[in-house]
């Protein structure tokens, strides 16, 4: 992997590229966003992410992992990915879900390192969880309540455009695939309203045609 932008160099790790500086934001965690994406905009490829993915693609979401306090997933997501526990030794995965229609016996929860992100009015559940909001998860209010520094969002586009429109997105970590998919996919966010924010580039990177693109919310 070499960094274009800033300071080119021609060998650097995916840890050394991502372990920076997230200043924490009053009354919440710093909240990142990783994904990957096509050419053409889709984040799937036959429903998953699988196949736009590389092996430094996946060195670039094991090392944002490790940095991370929490990890926060969509229900969908984490079914067709087939998320299991984290390989960080305590850390959790928080499955943001409105009905709380969850398989629980799976390793994520089976391991005590999967919780639930819930509205108030969801159903019981015999599984750790945080509630917030009515109907649909109050975003800002659920992740408040994480003990966390730097929360790392994994998507789907639905969760990713609730995070958009709640206005929680302070680190965007992209990942363009050097494929065109083609298809009716979801792009990098779903159904999200207008929202116009701007972001402020960190860091470039590139790896056999792959790019790594790494956006902040701006300082000033």
């Amino acid at each position: 992997m070499r960094r274009l932008f800033p300071q080119p160099a021609d060998v650097i790790s995916a840890r050394e590229a991502y372990d920076v500086a997230r200043p924490r934001p009053a009354e919440r965690p710093w909240v990142g966003l990783c994904m990957v994406s096509s050419l053409d905009g889709s984040t799937v490829v036959e429903g998953t992410s699988r196949a736009l993915g590389s092996p430094a693609d996946t060195d670039v979401l094991v090392s944002l992992r490790r940095l991370a306090d929490v990890i926060i997933v969509g229900a969908s997501t984490a079914r067709h990915e087939g998320y299991g526990p984290p390989s960080k030794p305590g850390q959790r995965i928080g499955v943001v879900s409105r009905t709380g229609n969850v398989d629980l016996d799976t390793p994520l929860f089976t391991s005590g390192a999967g919780f639930l992100i819930l509205p108030e009015d969801a159903p019981a559940s015999p599984v750790d969880s945080i509630r917030a909001g009515t109907t649909d998860v109050d975003l800002r209010a659920a992740i408040s309540q994480l003990d966390a520094d730097y929360v790392h969002a994994e998507g789907g586009p639905t969760l990713n455009a609730a995070l958009a429109a709640d206005d929680l997105i302070d680190e965007l970590d992209l990942t363009v695939s050097p494929l065109v998919a083609g298809g009716d996919g979801p792009r990098l966010v779903h159904a999200a309203p207008d929202v116009r924010q701007h972001m402020q580039l960190a860091h470039v990177l590139e790896d056999a045609g792959f790019l790594f693109v790494r956006y902040v919310r701006p300082t000033t």
